[in-house]
């Protein structure tokens, strides 16, 4: 299961995981966003006996005040540190092995892409060249960001990476040449944003319609969605448990056809 999660900030997607929880897959989670305590709480509050089943890091650069404002603290590190951990999942006393091969009740989490762009841009930034007065090539880090994010989205959805991948992305509103507009995941820069979906067999929409929150399933003028079960799928689900039932829907073994065996021929 290759999963991209979009919605726009505050509309449950973290704490909607709770279900899968539930639902006893092992969740690992890169966390870029430091926003899980909503998370812990809900699995405190519904399953506290399976609340070491999820495994999480959080992987942040550090920032101070300067001068003009805002600047990282020291080298950046989220981003190397966080592709060391899709190598080998291990820090501190923790080790869990390779995520590659973690398995079908596993799920590995990124919270969320939009951080880990950032987190990209960051240490590209801070190893390009810069001239004698300190300027650099603006156009390089953004170039050289995409390019690694991209590559990371080829090898989490790749058939090698065994383990199951929820992606989490906050979406952004984009111009189209015909003058519409169209939501896409926001990436480092708008030119890797459309490119995004295109690794992903299933795309989800999380929305909050006059404070009711639910997933989206069916694309729109806004937004294209997909899955792999398009006929058996509703055109929504309920946020509470409509990650357990998207994964149950899809994973379920598919009807027995009832066809008569062919015999091979001798000639």
């Amino acid at each position: 299961m290759k999963l991209l999660l979009v919605g726009d900030s505050k509309s449950g997607k973290t704490g909607s995981l709770v279900s899968l929880v539930k639902a006893s897959y092992h969740l690992r989670i890169l966390d870029f966003d430091n926003l899980l305590d909503i998370l812990r709480y809900k699995i405190l509050e519904l399953c506290p006996d399976k609340l070491s089943t999820v495994e999480y890091r959080t992987l942040r650069d550090k920032t101070k005040a300067g001068p003009t404002g805002a600047i990282l603290d020291g080298k950046p590190q989220a981003w190397i540190n966080a592709i060391k951990m899709l190598d080998f999942w291990k820090y501190d006393d923790v080790d869990m092995g390779v995520p590659a091969s973690w398995g079908e009740d596993c799920i590995l989490v990124i919270d969320s892409l939009s951080r880990l762009c950032d987190a990209a841009y960051d240490f590209h930034e801070a190893i390009t060249p810069r001239g004698r007065s300190g300027d650099y090539d603006g156009r390089a880090v953004y170039g050289n960001a995409q390019d690694d994010v991209e590559k990371l989205l080829g090898l989490l959805t790749s058939p090698s990476f065994g383990t199951n991948v929820i992606v989490i992305c906050h979406g952004v509103y984009m111009d189209l040449p015909d003058g519409t507009k169209k939501i896409f995941p926001q990436g480092v820069g708008q030119k890797l944003s459309p490119k995004i979906p295109q690794y992903f067999p299933n795309v989800i929409r999380y929305r909050n319609v006059s404070g009711k929150r639910t997933i989206q399933l069916k694309s729109d003028p806004m937004i294209d969605l997909a899955n792999a079960r398009p006929s058996e799928m509703p055109e929504s689900l309920p946020i509470e448990t409509g990650l357990a039932e998207f994964f149950a829907i899809l994973r379920k073994e598919p009807p027995t056809a009832n066809t008569i065996p062919i015999k091979p021929r001798r000639i």
